[in-house]
C-alpha cells in the first residue's frame, strides 16, 4: 500500500503560522487515514519555526521573508529537506500539501507582497519533493490522487 506524505495542518494539527489547522473532512481522506496511508509533516515546524509564527511569503528570487522582513529561507529549506527525508524513509511517491503555502503550495503561492495575490508557482517543500520525483497534490485534488493510486495499485 502506497503511503502519502501530508501537511500536518491538513491532519488537524495546529501548526499553521496562525496557530490553527486546516483539517480535512472528506470520505477519501478518512479512508486513507483508516488505512494508515498518511504520514504527517509540517515542514515549517520541522525547519525550526515556532507556532504561532509571523506570516511569510516567497519572494521572486525564491527566498522567504516574514511580513516584518525577517529572512526565514534557511528554516523553510531545512523543513523541506526534513520532509524529503521522511518521504525517502517511507518510499513515498505522493504528497498532499496545503495549497498556496510558501512551503507546500503545489500550483500557486502568494506573490511575496502580503496583499493576498496568488501567482503560479510552488512552495519550497513542494518544489523539492517534485524535483525528487514525488507527485505533489493539494487538498482540492484528492480525487485526482485517488485515481492515480487506483491505477498504480491495479497496474493500470
Amino acid at each position: 500500500m502506497e503511503k502519502i506524505l501530508v501537511s500536518g495542518c491538513l491532519m488537524g494539527q495546529a501548526v499553521r503560522y496562525d496557530g490553527l489547522s486546516k483539517a480535512i473532512d472528506d470520505a477519501i481522506w478518512c479512508e486513507w487515514l483508516a488505512q494508515g496511508r498518511l504520514i504527517s509533516v509540517c515542514p515549517e515546524v520541522a525547519g525550526g519555526l515556532p507556532v504561532p509564527r509571523a506570516k511569510a511569503e516567497q519572494q521572486a528570487d525564491g527566498r522567504v521573508f516574514t511580513e516584518q522582513g525577517a529572512d526565514v529561507s534557511s528554516e523553510f529549506t531545512e523543513g523541506a529537506q526534513q520532509a524529503l527525508a521522511l518521504a525517502t524513509k517511507y518510499q513515498i511517491k505522493f504528497a498532499i500539501l496545503k495549497a498556496n503555502s510558501p512551503s507546500c503550495g503545489n500550483q500557486y503561492i502568494y506573490d511575496g507582497t502580503f496583499t493576498g495575490q496568488l501567482i503560479e508557482g510552488a512552495g519550497i517543500t513542494a518544489r523539492l519533493l517534485q524535483q525528487a520525483g514525488i507527485e505533489v497534490f493539494n487538498e482540492h485534488q484528492l480525487q485526482v490522487l485517488q485515481s492515480r493510486l487506483a491505477a498504480l495499485e491495479t497496474g493500470g
